[in-house]
Formats: C-alpha cells, sequence, structure tokens
C-alpha cells in the first residue's frame, strides 16, 4: 500500500495509487479486501447450496451491490451529520417497527416485513444501526463509566425495539439489536460488577419471559439441550447439520459434492445453515479459511475503531466491528449445536438481502468514522 521514494539522503513513504484512490474515496483498502474475500468466497458456496440456481446466485450479487453501494454513500458522510441525526434516525425506526406490528406483511408465520409494492424490507434491520447510534449519541457528553440513572434510560432505548421485534416474532434480530447496544454500553467503560448483576437478572428475566415464548421457541430452547428427543421436528435441522459437518472431515466431499446439501437432507440450507454445507464440501480446512477472513475483518475494524478521537465515533465503530463478529459466533455455535437456533445469518455468505445490506452499511459507517477522525467535533 505504500512505496518508498528516495530523494538525495531522505526517504519518504507515499501511498501507491490503489491505495491513494481508496483514501480518497474514504475507504479501507485494507478492510474492502477481507470483505469482498468473504463475499466472494460466499458467492462459491451459495451456487452448490442453492442447488447451483444461478437465479440465487444473481439475486444475492444485487444484495451486494445495494450494500455495497450503501457502504460508499456511508463513508463519504461526515460523522457530525451520522451523530445529529442518530435520534431521528431511531425514532424514524421505531415507528416504522410499530407500523410492522399494526399492518406490516406477513411470511412464513411472522410478521416482520413491510411491503412497499416494488420491495420488501424488514424495519427491524434498520435498528440494528440505529439502536448502537442512539446509545452512542446519548453517552457522548456524559461522563464515563455510565451512572445508574445512565444506564436506565439507555436500557429504555434499547428494549422499546427489542420488544417490538419480539412481537413480530423474531428473536434472533431482537437478540442481535440488544447485542448491539449493550456492546455500546459495555465499551463505555461498565463494571464487571454491574455485568455480572445484569447477567442475573437477564437469566431471571429469561425465566420469567418462558411463559411468553411461542411453542416452537420453546422447542428451539429444548432441542439445543437435546436434539434426540425431537429427531424429524425441531431438532431435525441441528442433527443434520452435525451430520453435514461431521462428514466433511479436514478436506470435504468436494464443491457440489455434499450428499446431505444436495440431496436436500439439510434444511435452510442456502441460509441459516450454510455453514454446514461449508463444512460438508470444504471440510475443516475451508471453515478454517473461512473463520481467518472473519478475524482479519473483525481486527481490522477494531484498530480502525481505536484510531478514533471522539466518544461517540469511538463507542458506535467498536460496537459495529464487535456486532460482526457477534453474527460469525452466534451462527457458527447454532448450526454446530453449541448455541440454540435462533435465524442469525452468516454475514456475507448466507442468502437474504437486508441483513447484507445492512452489514455493510455498517462498515460504511465505520470507515465514515475513522476517515473523518480528525473533522469530529468541527
Amino acid at each position: 500500500m505504500y512505496e518508498e521514494i528516495t530523494t538525495g539522503s531522505r526517504t519518504r513513504r507515499t501511498l501507491t495509487g490503489t491505495a491513494h484512490l481508496a483514501a480518497a474515496m474514504k475507504l479501507d483498502g485494507a478492510l474492502i479486501i477481507g470483505l469482498a474475500l468473504i463475499a466472494g468466497y460466499g458467492m462459491v458456496v451459495l451456487y452448490s447450496a442453492s442447488g447451483q440456481s444461478l437465479p440465487t446466485v444473481i439475486r444475492a450479487g444485487g444484495h451486494l451491490l445495494m450494500g455495497a453501494i450503501a457502504m460508499f454513500v456511508l463513508a463519504q458522510v461526515n460523522p457530525n451529520l451520522l451523530r445529529r441525526s442518530s435520534p431521528w434516525l431511531y425514532l424514524f425506526g421505531v415507528v416504522l417497527l410499530l407500523v410492522v406490528d399494526a399492518m406490516g406483511y406477513i411470511g412464513k408465520g411472522a410478521q416482520r416485513w413491510l411491503d412497499l409494492g416494488i420491495l420488501r424490507f424488514q424495519p427491524s434491520e434498520l435498528m440494528k444501526l440505529a439502536v448502537p447510534m442512539i446509545c452512542a449519541w446519548f453517552l457522548q457528553e456524559r461522563p464515563l463509566p455510565p451512572t445508574t440513572s445512565t444506564l436506565l434510560v439507555l436500557a429504555g432505548l434499547v428494549l422499546v425495539p427489542v420488544g417490538l421485534v419480539v412481537l413480530q416474532p423474531d428473536l434472533g434480530t431482537a437478540a442481535l439489536i440488544a447485542i448491539a447496544g449493550s456492546l455500546v454500553i459495555v465499551m463505555a467503560g461498565l463494571s464487571m460488577r454491574i455485568i455480572a448483576g445484569l447477567g442475573i437478572i437477564g437469566a431471571a428475566g429469561a425465566w420469567f419471559g418462558w411463559a411468553f415464548m411461542h411453542d416452537y421457541q420453546r422447542k428451539r430452547v429444548l432441542t439445543f439441550l437435546d436434539p434426540s428427543t425431537d429427531r424429524l421436528g425441531a431438532g431435525y435441522h441441528i442433527i443434520q447439520s452435525q451430520i453435514a459437518i461431521g462428514s466433511g472431515g479436514v478436506f470435504g466431499k468436494g464443491w457440489m459434492h455434499g450428499s446431505q446439501a444436495q440431496l436436500q437432507f439439510l434444511p435452510e440450507r442456502s441460509t441459516d445453515f450454510i455453514f454446514a454445507v461449508i463444512g460438508e464440501e470444504f471440510g475443516l480446512l475451508g471453515l478454517v479459511l473461512l473463520l481467518l477472513l472473519y478475524a482479519f475483518v473483525v481486527a481490522r475494524a477494531l484498530f480502525l475503531a481505536m484510531q478514533t478521537q471522539d466518544t461517540y465515533a469511538r463507542l458506535l465503530a467498536s460496537s459495529l466491528a464487535l456486532t460482526f463478529f457477534v453474527y460469525v459466533f452466534i451462527n457458527a455455535g447454532m448450526v454446530s449445536g453449541l448455541l440454540p437456533v435462533v435465524g442469525v445469518p452468516l454475514p456475507l455468505v448466507s442468502y437474504g438481502g437486508s441483513s447484507m445490506v445492512t452489514l455493510l452499511a455498517g462498515f460504511g459507517i465505520l470507515m465514515s468514522l475513522y476517515s473523518h477522525r480528525k473533522l469530529m467535533g468541527s
């Protein structure tokens, strides 16, 4: 990314042409490369997982293009504009969630979408960005670590959209929204004593919330503890997923040669369970390669977040970077049987438009916070 130019006895480093172009466009070259490699890997896997469906891959490519455009546009936005718009974006998102709960489009037994005729989208995806933005905005002018009164307000800001998403019902997205907001609060210097206390309250809340869960949600928890209790029902997904990953061994069965995926034993193989397809067809080495790419992206994103010089930017950028890691952790954990199945896609690999656009938009915001770091507060 740099080249050395020697003039007399002096040597100076300058950006190469590609790196200079990326910097001029407010983009981080290393992060872009990491994201592009993951997306390219995902397209290859998706072609196989979808049963060699070229239209599915083309639609996924369209979603990826929309996400890339959103990332580029947001990377150019001055962070001060992002900061000022945070409360308005949050209020707009809450209003959309109320509209969804009242008259949203119903699909697969859930009322999660707004149908605008030419497209459908999930307002809950917007809250994955709006919640950490409002939390960072609220904390920027307040003493850190946050006081008890500040924590109560933050809890309300997080729980309102989380509750509206739970009503849809969509526990996976609700959990991700809660985690995105919680990461901002933790990065603000929350003490371990308070974190432990909140953990106890959360455990008690989960026990209390059991009575309000839908039957299929209860089954997910019970089959997580013992999938064999319902092999052909709620436990079928995880059993087939574990078979697929285990049968792949170290080197895998080969691209488009995975029996669990190609013979359609594995449900949701192009969306939530695509991680199992990678394990079956590319083996342990394929999974490790993907996880290394994810680790690189997360590490680079955290590095950019640490370079920011403003409370709002630092808290928001850190939350966006760590939320990406949480996506990977939850999906890999649920597919391998280490976590309950909650419907969280594998970032930039699983088929899904709203999620992909939201993720890349988040990276656009992160790069804006980094590239404009010397202008924050002006």
